[in-house]
């Protein structure tokens, strides 16, 4: 099995990167640019993840030699029987000297795999997160039509990150220059590198992760209470609805002045290529609108008009982007927001219900698998949703919060070598003692991945990054993909390393004389700068105790919601009055649906009960042409000629209004023309948010006008 372990593991990383790549991103309409360095971002930081565990197990084996080397064990032997007199036997005590046992790891990696791998993967996904992803993502944004343009606009855009990176860099250069004591080398300035791109990461790590402990498992209590999770989303629906409105309205002005400048340049014009560029950019319906009004026979004329410049059209193409996108992002949002709501109201609805079987207002527009059509039954669906899941999550959110607990105790306690106060340093310690490997690897990487949970999952909970998300089924953007890969490599190596401080593993912070692993071996020794290794890496995560008591007590939303956002607070006329909006926002779209639903119903009825009638009307006119064809004749004169084609045509005539009403199928009404309010059943006011010259009967009468 030598270095079996890591090659399995190597393969099977991959391919779970890809099933998530595959589930959450597009392969057919996103840029392959896009999901490759994606894909590399996420397998990188779950190589990280998964591989750790064997690097720790491999160190631990390395101790157990050099102490079975330097420090043999003496343990006592059972009496020898001497026979070197004849006649007598005497027992003779002696003492022999029996080396301690080390077991080997199933998972041992031989020497010298480990810091090539380490090396490769660590720089690899450093130069993706600091360059190729945020470049990536700004190029992907600009406005410019050619690749140089957009080039110089992604260089201007980053800058500031950039600059941001090295004045950190630059200042602990300039801290190790002027140290008497000190000579930079290249492996002392590959040391302060890395040390500023961890100490960003872990300055944002303890962040997030003191949020992050204390909401996931709350999050878990909240979802088991009856009721709480279907009120909060009626909450996320009011604040998601008026953005969504102000993103349309966006999106609609940007429209309006594309199509106002592509009118103004015609087709010969030396800046048509651009609107062109931009047009392909815009969302099918309005390149439909705008393609029908264009009259591109008319020669432009200099003298006569103003045109705008290349520097504005590419100021229009960068709108055009971002209200796009914005416009996308919001739709998926309320579709998955919208699913999830209807969802709940018919848990709520299901639960009283006496024939235990699960039964959906609506029918679900994910495709169902095989599994779920053979196992997740109606009646194994409504026991899940009503009668187990409740009592599920609240014994996770139990065994969360004493993981959290565990967490928050040793990032205040790890320092401490003797006694060894880290609950996780005593847990492995423990199992080092029996060799219990796949308990230790197993260990490493549950907390690991609880780590990472909390610290990803606070990312896409908080508004402030509410811009991006991760959607599934094939629905999360671009740049959400691009950002969360980025996002990944910054963090993650921070948080490992952080994690073997934890487990006593980094001898730069434990400042004990032990087998480095080969990773940190990697990160370089931080003694470099002291101030960091004696102080910063130590004291900061403390911080996590503070961030988590403000968290629990809602100390950052109870602020938030006195500055004027909206936040979700049980005891505030606000929360209540989005609480009642957003109720009846789910009401409008369900009937919308269930409008939808019945008329899609009427007319498969009416095909169903007259689609045989229409077959024999067809018959009919057949054999009644071939009946006409055999019957006339050719002798006879031009006026009873000329009245035989008019009676046919009449005849004709008659046949295709009788097939215009078998054709007939009943009308839906519209559904934004009715009220639930009979008050308001005279009134001429219209629905807000729509125009009447984008209404969907002006269009499709007069669209051939």
């Amino acid at each position: 099995m030598s270095g079996a372990a890591l090659g399995i593991e190597i393969v099977v990383v991959f391919f779970l990167a890809l099933f998530l790549l595959h589930r959450y991103a597009d392969f057919r309409k996103q840029q392959r640019m896009v999901l490759f360095g994606t894909l590399l971002a996420w397998y990188l930081c779950f190589l990280i993840v998964f591989i750790l565990p064997l690097d720790i197990s491999t160190t631990i084996y390395k101790q157990c030699k050099i102490d079975h080397e330097e420090h043999p064990a003496v343990l006592p032997v059972t009496p020898l029987l001497s026979n070197q007199t004849a006649g007598n036997s005497t027992m003779a005590t002696a003492t022999k000297s029996v080396l301690k046992v080390c077991y080997k790891p199933w998972s041992y990696i031989p020497d010298g795999i480990m810091p090539v791998f380490w090396r490769v993967v660590y720089w690899t996904s450093q130069c993706l997160t600091w360059l190729l992803l945020p470049f990536m993502q700004s190029y992907a944004r600009s406005g410019g039509f050619s690749i140089t343009g957009k080039i110089k606009t992604a260089l201007i855009e980053n800058a500031i990150y950039y600059g941001t990176y090295l004045l950190i860099f630059g200042s602990l250069l300039i801290y190790v220059a002027v140290h008497p004591q000190w000579h930079l080398s290249w492996y002392e300035l590959q040391t302060i590198g890395i040390t500023a791109a961890n100490t960003w990461g872990l300055f944002l790590l303890v962040l997030l992760l003191g949020y992050g402990l204390v909401e996931i498992p709350r999050s878990y209590w909240n979802a088991s209470r009856r009721g709480h999770l279907l009120i909060k989303t009626y909450f996320k629906a009011a604040k998601l609805m008026t953005e969504k409105a102000d993103a349309q309205e966006n999106l609609e002005d940007v429209m309006e002045e594309v199509r106002k400048v592509q009118e103004s340049i015609k087709y010969n014009h030396p800046l048509r290529k651009y609107i062109d560029t931009v047009l392909r950019k815009c969302p099918v319906d309005y390149q439909e609108k705008m393609g029908r009004n264009m009259d591109d026979y008319e020669d432009f004329d200099d003298k006569q008009n103003t045109y705008p410049s290349e520097k504005s059209l590419v100021k229009l193409h960068k709108q055009v982007i971002y209200a796009v996108q914005r416009h996308n992002r919001t739709r998926v949002q309320w579709l998955i927001l919208l699913q999830q709501a209807m969802h709940l109201e018919d848990v709520a609805k299901n639960e009283t219900s006496s024939a235990h079987q699960f039964v959906r207002s609506f029918p679900s527009t994910e495709p169902t698998s095989w599994l779920s059509r053979y196992f997740y039954t109606p009646t194994v669906e409504w026991y899940w949703e009503c009668l187990l899941r409740h009592w599920f999550y609240r014994l996770l959110a139990v065994v969360l919060s004493l993981f959290s607990v565990a967490v928050v105790w040793s990032e205040c306690t790890f320092f401490s070598t003797r006694p060894v106060l880290s609950l996780f340093a005593v847990f492995i310690q423990l199992a080092e003692r029996d060799y219990n490997y796949l308990y230790i690897e197993m260990a490493c990487f549950i907390t690991i991945f609880f780590l990472c949970t909390c610290v990803y999952s606070t990312v896409f909970r908080i508004r402030v990054f509410n811009y991006y998300y991760l959607a599934s089924h094939h629905q999360t953007d671009a740049y959400s993909l691009q950002f969360s890969g980025m996002l990944f490599c910054r963090l993650t190596p921070p948080l490992c390393l952080n994690f073997l401080g934890l487990i006593h593993m980094d001898s730069a912070i434990s400042h004990q004389l032990k087998e480095q692993t080969a990773y940190t071996s990697i990160m370089g020794s931080m003694r470099v700068l002291s101030f960091i290794a004696n102080g910063f890496y130590i004291y900061y995560p403390m911080l996590i105790l503070l961030l988590c008591i403000a968290t629990y007590f809602s100390l950052g939303t109870r602020c938030l919601n006195l500055l004027g956002f909206q936040q979700f607070v049980g005891d505030n006329e606000m929360t209540s009055d989005l609480i009642d909006e957003g109720k009846e926002l789910i009401r409008r779209e369900k009937r919308k649906l269930q409008r939808i639903e019945d008329g899609e119903n009427r007319r498969r009825e009416w095909k169903e009960r007259y689609g045989n009638t229409r077959e024999d009307t067809a018959r009919n006119r057949i054999r009644n042409e071939a009946a006409e064809m055999t019957e006339t004749n050719y002798s006879d004169t031009v006026p009873n000629t000329r009245q035989a084609k008019y009676s046919r045509t009449g005849r004709g005539t008659e046949r295709d209004s009788i097939e215009l009403l078998q054709d007939a199928e009943p009308l839906d009404f519209n559904a934004e023309t009715l009220s639930d309010d009979p008050l308001e059943a005279g009134s001429t006011r219209h629905v807000p948010g729509r125009y009447l010259s984008m209404s969907s009967s002006r269009s499709r009468i007069f669209d051939d006008v």
